[in-house]
């Protein structure tokens, strides 16, 4: 059960991360946003404090804004470290990837250098991997995707686990600290940009300089941006682009002028882009790039309106968000997937089976005079039993129109072939794995596994599910099929596993034993895979075990 559990933990603790990341691009100001990356450290991550430190334009570092103590925060909150004795840290320990660790032995060093440092006791650490108080971890921002132009540094301390973060807590870290950096990058643009459409509104006298100052933020943004009208014929045309965009769509300037965001859009995004154009505010979508490949972008508008005529043109960000996107998927999957065979786990499993049933058992079908009273009025009968003016047999969504129903799964009879098709679920159970695993270890075992999996996988059609539910026990899913049917893929599946698999240059082989059962309507998942679990039991003790071991 501990290892079912693992993509639950994963994925609450993706969903805290998502979390955090969302609240940096809530914040107004650039003080605020530097104090929500704090705050996420703690609220997100899984650490008691956290601290950002933020090079100011002399180069040594400052601390910006601190989570987790009061008393630290009102100790070193606007104390300032040089640039050579964070240069000397971000060199020291280990290196985790972008991540940097330095562990006590290592650390006591850095007791007397100039950078604020905030002290907590504790005891000696009694496992290898535990914290200790004087352990040190920072996590270095960039003011750019793959540059070296130092942002600032996040420092954190005091895990709640009270263990050095692994592999997936580095990997957490690492992406909210690339987040950071954009976030923090661009509440100063925000804050530029924001200044010169004030002075634009307010200082007409000034406008030369204003337009000047507004052109050198758009031009040298890293970011894209674009200005598109608004209104007229011409309504989301883009009147101007930066290198920026142009670079990222893979575009020149003058080719960008003859398109509107509309027509770069994918199509499934379409509707999307129109709600954030007319309202304003930020989404998420997919641009067309010159190669015809498509883009994940952040798009961010600001309506630009004139006291007089009302709103005259869009002001949009575009921001690269391909490789958090793709970083989103992988977690997604990994969270929703075996790691030893890349199979469907469990919680996937259920989450699609329990798709396909609902809580409402199917009604039998209507007698002749039943079906009489419904074509000749009888209301309260027709609506009792489900039944429609053409004889479709179907349930009402709650708040649906008329014709949004959902189809009941039913099972087919396996005594009498009535041609009832249904949802098969195949409870497989592999015969003689576990002698495998002790003669010749875990490793054997693991591979196995892996080869079962993949013969179950190319023998079930696209839009079949085979997963596994844990330890040598397998489901699959296949829908469409009858009685006989079901049978008949239950023996391709045993002859498929049956052949030896060779390990290491050793030939093994185990069998299978499969119970098939069905999904239907008032049932639930849990009733559904325990029911052909008991079958699976059954067909495995009608077998003999020599005759179970030859599948």
């Amino acid at each position: 059960m501990e290892a079912e559990s693992e993509p639950y933990v994963r994925l609450a603790t993706m969903r805290q991360l998502h979390q955090a990341v969302a609240d940096l691009n809530t914040a107004r100001s650039l003080a605020d946003t530097l104090q929500t990356v704090a705050d996420g450290i703690v609220a997100g991550l899984g650490y008691e404090l956290g601290c950002v430190n933020l090079v100011r334009p002399d180069g040594d570092l400052v601390i910006a804004a601190f989570a987790g103590n009061a008393a630290a925060e009102a100790l070193i909150t606007g104390r300032v470290g040089s640039r050579a004795s964070w240069e000397r840290r971000l060199s020291m320990g280990e290196a985790w990837d972008n991540l940097r660790f330095i562990p006590h032995t290592e650390g006591w060093v850095l007791l007397d250098d100039d950078v604020p440092q905030w002290h907590t006791e504790g005891p000696e650490p009694r496992f290898e991997d535990e914290w200790h108080p004087l352990d040190r971890l920072y996590a270095p921002m960039y003011a750019s995707a793959g540059g070296r132009d130092l942002l600032g540094v996040i420092s954190v301390d005091r895990p709640r686990n009270g263990r050095r973060p692994g592999a997936w807590g580095r990997e957490a870290l690492q992406m909210y600290a690339s987040q950071a950096a954009i976030a923090i990058s661009n509440a100063r643009l925000r804050a530029n940009m924001q200044r010169a459409l004030v002075r634009l509104e307010r200082e007409q006298q000034a406008l030369r300089a204003s337009e000047e100052s507004f052109r050198q933020a758009f031009e040298y943004a890293p970011s894209g941006m674009a200005i598109a009208e608004m209104g007229g014929d011409q309504q989301g045309r883009l009147l101007r682009t930066n290198d920026a965009l142009c670079r990222l769509l893979g575009r020149p300037a003058s080719v960008m002028r003859r398109y509107s965001f509309a027509d770069l859009v994918h199509p499934e995004d379409i509707g999307t882009l129109l709600r954030t154009s007319a309202e304003g505010g930020r989404a998420e979508l997919r641009l067309s790039r010159r190669d015809g490949t498509y883009l994940w972008v952040s798009l961010r508008n600001s309506v630009v309106a004139d006291t007089a005529d009302g709103p005259r043109f869009l002001l949009t960000h575009v921001e690269d968000i391909e490789e958090r996107k793709r970083h989103e998927l992988n977690l997604a999957h990994r969270a929703s997937h075996d790691a030893l065979t890349g199979l469907p786990n469990s919680a996937e499993l259920k989450s699609r089976l329990s798709a396909r049933i609902c809580e409402r058992p199917h009604s039998p079908a209507a007698t002749a005079i039943e079906a009489l009273d419904a074509a000749y009025g009888d209301v309260e009968s027709s609506l009792t039993h489900g039944y429609q003016a053409d004889g479709y047999e179907g349930e009402a969504i709650p708040g649906g129109g008329p014709f949004e129903h959902h189809v009941h799964t039913v099972a087919p009879d396996p005594e009498h072939d009535d041609g009832t098709k249904g949802l098969a679920v195949l409870f497989c159970d592999l015969d003689g794995f576990k002698s495998i695993n002790d003669r010749f270890g875990h490793h054997t075992g693991d591979a196995v596994l892996i080869e079962v999996a993949r013969r179950l996988s190319t023998c079930v059609r696209d839009g079949d599910t085979v997963a596994r539910l844990g330890g040598d026990e397998f489901v699959v899913l296949a829908d469409g099929l009858g009685a006989a049917d079901a049978a008949d893929l239950a023996v391709r599946l045993r002859n498929a596993i049956i052949p030896p698999i060779r390990v290491d240059g050793r030939a093994v082989r185990v069998g299978a034993s499969f119970g098939i059962g069905w999904a239907e309507c008032g049932m639930t998942v849990e009733e559904v895979l325990r029911s052909a679990d008991q079958r699976m039991y059954v067909e495995k003790r009608s077998r003999s075990k020599v005759h179970r071991r030859a599948g």
